[in-house]
């Protein structure tokens, strides 16, 4: 069995929200601030990477 590999999304906004994605299989809606040096953040229930358009490059 392999897992797949956690979803990664290129966003406009440094603040962002996940709710993992639906009703059935989401999780709490959790507001996540991505860093001006980094770029990215990841949500800490499903893992989800939120890449900001200026990193999308460089992730």
């Amino acid at each position: 069995m392999t897992t797949q590999a956690p979803e990664t999304v290129v966003v406009k906004a440094h603040r962002i929200a996940c709710d993992g994605g639906g009703a059935a299989t989401g999780h709490p809606r959790v507001w996540l601030q991505i860093p001006l040096e980094t770029g990215f953040v990841e949500c800490p229930y499903c893992d989800a990477r939120y890449v900001h358009a200026d990193f999308a490059d460089k992730a």
